[in-house]
């Protein structure tokens, strides 16, 4: 259990990692009809970029509490923070679209552990009296992500 500031510095950081990887998952399907043209490619490829991202967050959330417990939870979310962000970097620097849908994938894998691990981070930083107020707040910050990741993109 964290104390005073510490743990509303934590609250803040979880919530920007998560709305971080809440807007990209939605930021990326405003953007799909420019990828066609830009990318030159179809629909059915361009879905890959969706698809791609989706299908590896389906690989790592079930793994998530196992990696935590094997590297230990807070390296395990600053891992996953690092690799969300490079991969990201990496989509925008994307010539083709294969390139893209191999960084989506890598990136998929970054954020698909952010959600869990932050809501298993909240449940280790506030005392059972607090921890609603915790999640509460940790609830109203993801919840701007998909309303303004379209916005954004």
């Amino acid at each position: 259990m964290e104390t005073g500031f510490r743990k509303w510095i934590i609250v803040l950081t979880v919530v920007f990692c998560c709305l971080l990887e809440l807007i990209d998952t939605s930021i990326v399907n405003v953007a799909l009809t420019q990828m066609m043209g830009n990318l030159s490619a179809t629909q059915q490829e361009v879905s890959w970029v969706v698809a791609s991202y989706a299908i590896a967050n389906v690989i790592v959330i079930p793994l998530t509490g196992f990696l935590a417990e094997q590297f230990g939870r807070r390296n395990y979310y600053l891992a996953s923070v690092i690799l969300f962000t490079l991969a990201s970097m990496a989509c925008g620097q994307s010539t083709n679209l294969w390139e893209l849908v191999a960084f989506r994938f890598i990136q998929g894998i970054g954020g698909g552990a952010l959600m869990a691990t932050s809501q298993a981070i909240l449940v280790d930083t506030f005392p059972p009296k607090q921890l609603p107020l915790g999640q509460a707040l940790f609830g109203m910050g993801v919840i701007i992500g998909p309303t303004i990741g379209p916005t954004l993109g």
